[in-house]
């Protein structure tokens, strides 16, 4: 891959890395803002459904955070990658994941074809 292509794709995994790290912080603070307690802003109890209903919106949130974390590993890999010059090569096979790919998902790990093999 051509160094410009290269220089190219970082730009854009930096500031999808910024924009996700932003997401996670803001997903974080909503999910441990302390909804969960036992009496609203009067001082009245708080219904439990409404408990209910937090809980699950915070486990829901606590799902995404992981899976946006998972996300910015790839990121961080793809950027070591780079780094190394080896960016645009497969991980399993180390063929050539096609530029139509990266543009989709800059931080693709696998080409096509391992990718559908290994379940990705």
């Amino acid at each position: 891959m051509k160094k410009t292509d290269m220089k190219a794709y970082k730009e854009k995994l930096l500031l999808l890395r910024a924009r996700l790290r932003g997401d996670i912080s803001q997903m974080a603070n909503a999910a441990l803002s302390g909804k969960n307690s036992m009496e609203g802003a009067s001082g009245m109890p708080i219904h439990m459904a409404d408990i209910g209903s937090d809980n699950y919106e915070q486990e829901f949130t606590l799902s995404l955070i992981d899976s946006e974390e998972d996300t910015l590993d790839l990121i961080e890999h793809a950027l070591e990658k780079i780094e190394e010059g080896t960016y645009g090569k497969c991980d399993e096979c180390e063929g050539v994941v096609p530029k139509t790919r990266l543009n989709a998902i800059p931080y693709a790990p696998y080409c096509i074809k391992c990718a559908e093999k290994l379940g990705q």
